[in-house]
């Protein structure tokens, strides 16, 4: 904690000043972010890092291997697709990122199994992207877990697609769906073009 502490005093000292004026402008005016960006929970991947951005300007959800679940308003607990929800029908972003990385250990999860020790959750959670894996494997690939992590991001993609409120605003024009990857070891990234191949951006 003490660490997190510190870093919070050196905030104070050097980017409050200089921010501070832009956090009253988003206290007194709300956020309008100018995009959701759906990212993996992993610590060494930050959307606000890698496309440097400042407050207010992108709304985050992090979840482990950056996944999008079907629309099902069942009543029970969503949080990703609340989060979609509000970004979406509320602020009302213009586009929305999946951004998936290298070295995912959630995907490595599905391929090569999760943790028996951290099964309550973990793994319900990433079967979420099982259908991706199984085309993937289908095809015997070079790389299995890049080939994995860039189908779960097409995966992801197409189960945005199942939420009707995205499906009409993608349809009308308003909102606009993208794929992406971080490279971990490279500092790479790439996007996912019409043909659903990843190329730097």
């Amino acid at each position: 904690m003490d660490y997190l502490i510190e870093g919070y005093r050196r905030f104070r000292e050097t980017e409050w000043p200089a921010r501070r004026a832009r956090f009253e402008e988003l206290a007194r005016d709300g956020q309008s972010p100018r995009a959701l960006v759906i990212a993996c929970s992993d610590s060494r991947v930050d959307p606000s890092l890698i496309f440097h951005t400042g407050p207010g300007e992108i709304f985050i959800i992090r979840n482990v291997a950056n996944l999008v679940p079907t629309y099902a308003p069942d009543g029970q607990g969503h949080g990703t697709s609340a989060a979609i929800e509000f970004a979406v029908r509320v602020l009302e972003v213009p586009e929305v990122i999946v951004l998936g990385h290298a070295m995912c250990g959630g995907i490595q999860a599905l391929l090569h199994g999760a943790p028996s020790h951290a099964s309550d959750f973990l793994l319900p959670w990433i079967t979420v992207a099982e259908p991706a894996i199984r085309r993937v494997l289908a095809c015997a690939p070079a790389d299995p877990q890049t080939a994995c992590e860039n189908e779960a991001v097409r995966e992801s993609l197409g189960n945005l697609m199942t939420f009707p409120w995205i499906a009409e605003r993608v349809s009308a024009g308003t909102l606009k769906l993208s794929g992406m990857s971080f490279d971990v070891r490279s500092g790479i990234l790439t996007r996912m073009g019409q043909d659903g191949v990843f190329s730097p951006v």
